[in-house]
């Protein structure tokens, strides 16, 4: 692809290669179910053990508060999206330079969505990798042990291959089947929760003994449900894949395809939560797979449910990824925009987080550790902080206290929760040996 003419012209070039501007076709129900897989994810597994951690008072109120809060801030982002005439923020960071200034925007935003997009394919890799171990001892008992970290690279190798999909609308199908593989595999969890009954002797209590344990675990339950509500990181770019013209602007169709994708997290988010937690307790695995372990098939198929759910969430979390990278390499170091540069590029990609997730397979600990440190300030109060710079709501008005009501809430969050996960990861390593 050779560029001649104007600086304008091989601007607008570059944004027909790059993956979030290259295709602006999408359907209102891309926005369903490309918000579904963002958001519905290794998240969901966590919850009845979030639960466990926070117990019955805490752990309803917090998933209740957190789903109207990040229902509020999603629906700030769609409207931010094209708030200022002929312009289209199509990204997280350009929609953050635009309140916060060029550089301090690029700062504030970019390390924030980089930790989510990378920390979630790496918590992806893990789960991936989890599910498939699960799926072959539930099937072959009597096999000989393969290590997780196979299972890992087995999941890795699909996507050496699906990471080369130019862009979001080229990986709508395999999107549209985890969205259809989250809603399934959600289903059977509590269903099987339900035909499990309340187990005998079940404690509803706090796991941990000492005063210390308590708070920490508590703290991680917090991570563990941020992680779970953490779609807003591309919000802005599944809009940016929608036509708009000032008749029919493209915020219409993406807040219908949000609502839609917000009903559907309800609907896996709820029952997964409290009926596990109802049926098992604090004796809940942090991941509600591996503590059902019968009927078996009904469970291995729960599990390669989620490895294919996982396959499409981590794609829509690399892609905004391939976008910074591409981007960085065309515009700032005047790469040559071709196929090698990207085929280099995601497969280096790929082959780090699969690497990472080898080496630190922690799940629960990676869940509440990253959801507090880096998945609250992008979903629960950075909408908030941007919608008071843009839009300059009267002070002490509705509008004003809500923002500043979901800014407190957020903050405390991303302060207090890593501590938790911090804990259990430390915890875990102890004996954990590498590539085991």
């Amino acid at each position: 692809m050779v560029y001649e003419g104007s600086e304008s012209e091989r601007e607008r070039a570059i944004n027909e290669w790059l993956p979030v501007t290259s295709n602006r076709n999408a359907k209102w129900w891309y926005s369903a179910f490309h918000n579904v897989t963002a958001m519905v994810g290794a998240g969901v597994l966590s919850l009845p053990y979030a639960m466990s951690q926070l117990g019955w008072g805490p752990g309803v109120t917090i998933m209740l508060l957190s789903w109207v809060v990040t229902l509020y801030t999603i629906w700030q982002m769609v409207e931010m999206h094209e708030m200022i005439p002929g312009k289209r923020f199509d990204r997280y960071h350009e929609l953050g330079q635009y309140a916060f200034g060029e550089k301090l925007g690029l700062w504030i935003i970019i390390p924030q969505q980089l930790t989510v997009d990378v920390s979630s394919d790496i918590v992806y890799m893990v789960t991936g990798g989890q599910s498939l171990k699960k799926f072959h001892d539930l099937v072959c008992p009597n096999c000989k042990e393969i290590r997780q970290t196979y299972f890992i690279m087995i999941f890795a190798s699909v996507h050496f291959v699906l990471s080369h999909l130019p862009n979001f609308n080229s990986i709508s199908g395999v999107s549209l089947a985890a969205a259809v593989m989250s809603l399934s595999y959600s289903t059977i969890a509590w269903a099987a929760s339900i035909g499990k009954g309340v187990q005998p002797n079940v404690d509803y209590s706090y796991k941990s003994t000492s005063n210390p344990g308590k708070v920490f675990d508590f703290l991680a339950g917090l991570g563990e449900i941020a992680f779970a509500y953490a779609g807003h990181n591309v919000v802005l770019e599944i809009q940016a894949t929608m036509p708009s013209t000032p008749e029919k602007p493209s915020k219409g169709p993406m807040w219908k395809g949000v609502i839609v994708a917000y009903l559907i997290v309800a609907i896996c988010y709820l029952p997964v939560a409290f009926i596990g937690y109802w049926a098992f307790g604090n004796s809940v695995n942090d991941n509600i797979l591996l503590t059902l372990e019968n009927p078996t098939w009904l469970i291995a198929t729960a599990n390669i449910f989620v490895v294919i759910h996982v396959i499409g969430s981590y794609q829509i979390f690399a892609m905004p990824v391939f976008d910074m990278l591409e981007s960085y390499m065309v515009k700032e170091l005047r790469f040559r925009p071709c196929l090698r540069l990207r085929l280099i590029s995601r497969t280096l990609y790929v082959a780090f987080t699969m690497v990472v997730a080898i080496c630190f397979p922690f799940f629960g600990g990676l869940l509440s550790f990253f959801g507090g440190f880096a998945f609250a300030p992008t979903s629960y109060y950075l909408p908030c902080i941007i919608w008071l710079i843009i839009c300059k709501p009267k002070r002490f008005s509705l509008t004003w206290f809500i923002n500043w009501i979901c800014i407190v809430l957020g903050v405390l969050l991303m302060v207090l929760s890593p501590i938790g996960g911090l804990r259990s990861i430390i915890v875990s390593a102890k004996d954990y040996k590498f590539f085991s």
